[in-house]
């Protein structure tokens, strides 16, 4: 028999509609977990989106999925959806997406949507990586955005996990150096370009794959 995990003090720091799944499901691999939201969402952009005339629309959280779901107008085009969350979140507005790509990034739904991709609609955080927009030309609505928070006192534990890009330049804010995993590429170089050390990353990109990396690193 090998070595039992080690009992961590993790840090979840997820905005706090976000936190509780993954936290929980950390709790569940016998950590101990501290509740940090270090981002919130805040709705932005317009109160009605017109879908009509696209081919495709693009979402790249729940959050915006959610959003785009409340505002809508017209009939829904073909959807792509990045991660299950997202996905979830689409299907949970009678919508089903199209295209869920097998690796959870902008890159890798470029990869798999079909091409020529025609009108597309981009909707997202109001800061989102304009890669989708730029590479298809396509209309960019801004949904949400991101504001980073200061806890005070700061959060106290062996490991950090970052969900987003946003919550990894928060937490290099607070100027704690502690190990940290990320749930994918764009959120370790923005990590790493902070001066955080990344010892795992999620693989696939989303919440199982955090799961797997927090009880891996424990090991």
């Amino acid at each position: 028999m090998g070595p039992a995990p080690k009992r961590l003090r993790v840090i979840v720091t997820r905005a706090a509609e976000q936190n509780e799944p993954l936290a929980a499901r950390i709790e569940a691999l016998g950590h101990d977990v501290v509740r940090c939201p270090l981002i919130a969402l805040e709705p932005v952009g317009p109160d009605a989106v017109d879908l009509a005339g696209y081919d495709w629309v693009l979402v790249t959280s729940a959050y915006g999925a959610r959003e785009l779901a409340r505002r809508a107008r017209g009939a829904w085009p073909r959807v792509a959806a990045i991660g299950p969350a997202t996905a979830a979140a689409i299907r949970a507005a009678e919508v089903e997406p199209v295209l869920v790509p097998r690796v959870s990034t902008q890159e890798g739904l470029l990869a798999e949507l079909p091409r020529p991709a025609g009108r597309v609609l981009f909707a997202g955080a109001e800061r989102a990586r304009r890669l989708l927009a730029d590479e298809l030309e396509a209309d960019f609505v801004p949904l949400y955005r991101t504001r980073e928070l200061r806890p005070d006192p700061p959060p106290d534990g062996d490991l950090v996990v970052l969900a987003s890009a946003s919550a990894a330049t928060a937490f290099a804010a607070l100027g704690l150096e502690l190990p940290a995993v990320s749930i994918g590429p764009e959120t370790t170089r923005t990590a790493e370009a902070a001066g955080i050390r990344i010892v795992a990353e999620a693989e696939p990109h989303d919440l199982d794959g955090l799961v797997a990396a927090v009880a891996k690193v424990a090991v």
